[in-house]
């Protein structure tokens, strides 16, 4: 999922709690959901290339949670280099690196999908529209989830998601209350994959307190619409559960390759009243790409829920991993403990817990699969909603990782029910990797049971297109399958569709252990999601 070719330093974020209450304390309810979106990843870049890519990227953030030491810029790029030589020969090399060995400047980014000049002018000027809009109706005493969701398309559309301008004030309307239908009213001009803007709509949601989430492309990220400032406006937030800090794009920011932060809905004392800034610095480096930038406190609206003068963060300055036009999200939220704080300020789902507004500090995640044409997918906070899996298969298991990431004891990976023989490890489990990556001899162990797998012997493995073998990991004595759909990634060539396949597991090996598996959405589309602060538990149920 976010991979790129530019990295810095790691270091801990700065961060100053301040108190929260809610604008208005309404009554306790059990749970409440919002919506994600699907990041789409580049078509124009052979698999194994943006494969690589993912593997750098999640040893890196696995060394990370870890606390072991990470792969060296220089390692990673030596690892991409060595595989655009094997993929495009030495034209390629010579396309996408230039004579000092680094990415050239138009290539900075193999796997995001970039927007023309047209199209930035359009989104440009939603955005615009979706500014004046959400000042009138806070002006004209709208509820906030009903404000911010006269923005929802054109943010949205801002942040890459591809929502047309037309029919946001429908959805702002709709969205009055707990702003179930903002995204589904700003979703009705989004096309299908295949449309100029690669998203697929959500179906309007049926539980109540829920969002619809929409799919961009081929099941990357995961998205979701908050409101912040005052009035309202919509930002667009990858939602992280390997990460513990929330933050978007200030006003002055700007990107460490020059120019702006891009065609991104930006926060600062120009666009909302109730900003308050600070000078307490935070700077926070990922798998892929840091932003640095300064705690501040303002109004936060999640699912129509309200907490005033919420601490997080602005940026002042994004590597092109985040700062790009061609990146669809206008900040990040990270739902692991806050124990990744060093500061311990709480995320939004603690703050919301321990202001009332949900019973507990659980987030739940029913990640979509585009495949299925369902378009299902949402986040909840406060408690799991029943109505996206079977109860009767609810696992739940303590959560081992004593930083404040969610990692869970993992029984036994098999293949058609043979023990690839992998007792004793632990997985990570990741919303923020798109991957599953294991130390390279368990890759290979679970890849020997596989008909057809093939491996270049440093990480990346084949398996046939058409592959319908059962791959499953065990949690609390529960066996979870991994649809064939999800480890059959993408062909290897396109030309191709019922030859070789990019495989779903990978081996990593910088930085890892031998027990330690990060165990991303190739996994959890398959399996509803569960992670409770307060009791520091992990649950897992199978999908109804």
């Amino acid at each position: 999922m976010h991979l790129s070719l530019s990295f810095s330093a790691l270091l801990a974020g700065v961060l100053v709690a301040v108190d929260a209450a809610p604008l208005a304390q309404p009554a306790k309810p059990r749970f409440v959901s919002m919506p994600l979106t699907r990041m789409e990843a580049r078509g124009d870049a052979h698999p194994q290339i943006m494969l690589q890519q993912h593997i750098n990227r999640a040893s890196k953030r696995l060394a990370r949670m870890t606390g072991r030491e990470a792969p060296t810029d220089a390692m990673m790029l030596e690892a991409l280099r060595k595989r655009v030589l094997a993929v495009e020969g030495t034209e390629g090399l010579e396309r996408r690196f230039n004579r000092a060995g680094v990415p050239s400047q138009s290539d900075k980014r193999f796997n995001r999908t970039g927007v023309n000049k047209n199209e930035r002018r359009h989104r440009k000027g939603k955005k615009a529209k979706a500014k004046a809009g959400a000042a009138g109706a806070a002006a004209g005493g709208a509820a906030a989830a009903g404000a911010a969701g006269a923005a929802a398309a054109a943010a949205a559309g801002a942040a890459g998601a591809g929502a047309a301008g037309a029919g946001a004030a429908g959805a702002g309307a709709a969205a009055a209350g707990n702003g179930t239908a903002a995204a589904a009213g700003g979703a009705s001009a989004l096309g299908g994959p295949d449309s100029a803007q690669g998203v697929t709509a959500a179906n309007t949601p049926t539980t109540a307190n829920s969002l619809g989430l929409n799919i961009e492309s081929q099941d990357v990220g995961f998205l979701a619409t908050v409101q912040l400032g005052t009035p309202p406006a919509n930002y667009l937030i990858l939602m992280d559960s390997g990460s513990a800090d929330f933050w978007v794009a200030s006003e002055a920011c700007q990107s460490s390759a020059g120019g702006d932060c891009g065609q991104h809905q930006t926060l600062g004392s120009q666009s909302s009243s109730s900003f308050v800034a600070s000078n307490n610095p935070f700077q926070v480096t990922y798998g892929t790409g840091a932003v640095q930038g300064a705690i501040i406190t303002d109004n936060v609206a999640i699912a129509g829920l309200q907490l005033k003068a919420h601490t997080f963060g602005v940026t002042t300055e994004e590597t092109p991993d985040f700062a790009d036009d061609s990146v669809p999200f206008d900040g990040l939220m990270g739902l692991a403990k806050s124990a990744l704080s060093e500061q311990k300020t709480p995320t939004p789902v603690e703050s919301l817990a321990s202001q009332g507004l949900i019973a507990d500090a659980i987030t739940a995640y029913k990640i979509p699969r585009l495949a299925d044409n369902k378009n299902d997918g949402e986040i909840t906070f406060g408690a799991p909603d029943p109505s996206k899996f079977d109860a009767a298969t609810l696992t739940t298991v303590p959560n081992v990782n004593a930083q404040g990431f969610w990692e869970a004891a993992m029984d036994a990976v098999t293949v058609d029910g043979q023990d690839a023989g992998l007792a004793g490890r632990t997985s990570i489990l990741d919303t923020g990797t798109t991957l599953i990556v294991a130390p390279v001899d368990d890759a290979t162990a679970v890849h020997n049971l596989i008909t057809g797998s093939k491996t270049d012997g440093q990480g990346q493995f084949t398996i046939p297109c058409t592959f319908n073998q059962t791959v499953a990991l065990t949690f609390g004595k529960t066996v979870f399958a991994i649809d064939p759909r999800d480890m059959a990634i993408q062909p290897v060539d396109p030309n191709d569709p019922t030859g070789d396949c990019v495989s779903g597991i990978s081996g990593g090996s910088f930085g890892t252990s031998n027990t330690e598996w990060l165990v991303g959405d190739v996994f959890l589309k398959n399996a509803y999601y569960i992670t409770d602060v307060g009791k520091n538990e992990i649950s897992l149920a199978k999908l109804v």
